[in-house]
């Protein structure tokens, strides 16, 4: 089971903390992944500064493939960060190296060989998703709280799991994950928070709760439910079995300040 991350990293600086960690959904989600025990990879770009090191040094620890992850001269792309509570508040995106982001031919031919790839709105290669699906990629989508037909409208037929985060069950969620479901998903995703989460996967609409858990910040909690839920999917398990499992997975990780 081999699984690519592609597209946007970055470091997590809380300024007024001082702490500071590499993260990205991506990023998040393929060292949940490596963790399980899949073979990952994560194909972006970091700069040639000490966050760059700092990202690479990370994903070598958790056993992630960066053959794809070149150093590039300029800024590792960072995002400050505050809390509300417990609840994480994203203030400012520098892009850096990543403004340039784009795949190589190299590139293009790792992720072909591949079973599963991950990538955001942040990933800049939706026009890349149509190829690498016919070519039997499974294609990982994370909208996050992009819940509107204007923009996952154009991405949802070149996916495969789609996943999207909003704040409780009400008519228009339910009416929406079936819309997108049928764009072209197998199987459409929302996390709801405190609220748990739902899937429909073009048959049945899917519920499951959370495993409580003491909230030390919510960052990562959406990348962390996607990785134990695709891990659970991809092993062939049930929606609602994939559901648990993207419960328990993120408990885990808002139990703890770090995203993974």
């Amino acid at each position: 089971m081999r699984i690519a991350g592609v597209g946007f990293n970055c470091i997590d600086i809380y300024d007024n903390l001082n702490k500071y960690y590499p993260t990205g959904n991506s990023v998040d989600f393929i060292v949940h992944m490596s963790r399980f025990g899949a073979q990952t990879a994560m194909v972006s770009v970091v700069g040639d500064d000490p966050y760059g090191e700092l990202m690479l040094d990370m994903l070598r620890k958790e056993n992630v493939d960066v053959s794809h992850m070149p150093v590039r001269e300029g800024r590792t792309a960072v995002f400050k960060m505050d809390l509300n509570g417990n609840d994480r508040v994203h203030k400012e995106k520098i892009e850096g190296v990543m403004a340039d982001f784009a795949l190589t031919p190299q590139d293009r031919e790792f992720i072909a060989g591949c079973r599963a790839m991950h990538t955001n709105l942040s990933g800049k290669v939706e026009a890349e998703l149509a190829g690498f699906r016919s070519g039997g990629v499974e294609v990982v989508f994370d909208f996050s709280t992009r819940t509107t037909r204007e923009i996952a409208g154009p991405v949802l037929p070149d996916t495969d799991y789609a996943f999207f985060s909003y704040p409780q069950e009400d008519d228009y969620i339910l009416e929406f994950i079936r819309w997108a479901q049928e764009r072209g998903p197998k199987v459409a995703v929302v996390t709801l928070g405190e609220h748990g989460s739902l899937a429909y996967d073009g048959d049945r609409l899917y519920r499951e709760g959370i495993v409580p858990a003491e909230v030390v910040n919510t960052v990562g909690a959406g990348d962390s439910f996607c990785a134990g839920f695709m891990y659970a999917a991809l092993s062939g398990r049930t929606v609602q079995e994939s559901l648990r499992s993207g419960a328990e997975t993120a408990a885990k990780v808002v139990a703890k300040f770090e995203p993974y």
